[in-house]
């Protein structure tokens, strides 16, 4: 069985090769993230309209930002095709024309907080005054203030994010990779294990499995893992439960 928890990005220019890969997937993925690449490279939007007819769940990682009305007709377009989630930067009158749009639909809106890809320097070189955890920090707050419902986060700050959030929003958390396996571009990557525990809700994976000779075994290995971390959550709340007695 699919775990919904676990979203597998499509990042490839040619169609055919997303299809592909959902093929090889079958049963074992119900979500699948679709970003610039396919999206703009060969026609993605119809391949996540055509995902979402055949009973799959699809994340729109388009990552919104123009003027509130702008952003709000993009929002409204999203939300006809059945999408579950999209992601809009986490700035507020971009969010508060996105929750205003999609007001009436199932489409779960998501805020960027900061790239994975970007550690303090970079923020540093981008003109912020702040440092990663009070970023994000401050822009989980504002989604929570406009209505959205999630954030895109790194997994080391999963845990500040649901500590604002709380447990009805979303905590999605790309930059995710097994034990064991190349970082590649990213900085702050954490394993499918440490991301559960630390209160992801959803996990986003490509490389490991769209760059694997097997991308079947690879997804099969990612699932052992958060399965394993589910069990150590629960034996972990339950012993807490019982030094509280």
């Amino acid at each position: 069985m699919s775990d919904s928890r676990l979203i597998v990005a499509l990042d490839y220019s040619d169609r055919q090769k997303a299809q592909s890969l959902v093929e090889k997937l079958g049963d074992k993925v119900s979500y699948y993230k679709i970003g610039y690449q396919l999206a703009y490279g060969d026609n993605g939007l119809e391949m996540g309209r055509e995902l979402i007819a055949a009973g799959k769940k699809v994340f729109f990682d388009l990552k919104l930002l123009d003027i509130d009305n702008t952003v709000a007709k993009g929002v409204e377009a999203i939300a006809k095709t059945g999408a579950s989630m999209l992601t809009i930067h986490a700035y507020p009158q971009a969010m508060a024309g996105a929750v205003e749009a999609a007001k009436g639909s199932n489409l779960s809106l998501l805020a960027v907080s900061v790239l994975t890809s970007m550690d303090e320097n970079n923020l540093m070189e981008a003109g912020y005054d702040r440092d990663v955890e009070s970023l994000v920090g401050l822009r989980a707050f504002q989604a929570k203030e406009a209505g959205m419902g999630g954030v895109v986060c790194s997994a080391f700050e999963a845990a500040l994010v649901k500590k604002m959030v709380g447990d009805n929003m979303n905590i999605v958390t790309p930059g995710i990779r097994p034990d064991g396996e190349d970082a590649g571009d990213q900085k702050r990557v954490v394993t499918p294990a440490d991301a559960l525990s630390w209160g992801s809700t959803h996990l986003v994976v490509g490389r490991p499995i769209t760059g694997a000779v097997d991308p079947l075994a690879a997804t099969y290995k990612i699932l052992e893992e958060m399965a394993f971390a589910d069990q150590a959550i629960k034996e972990a709340d339950k012993k807490n439960k019982q030094a509280k007695k």
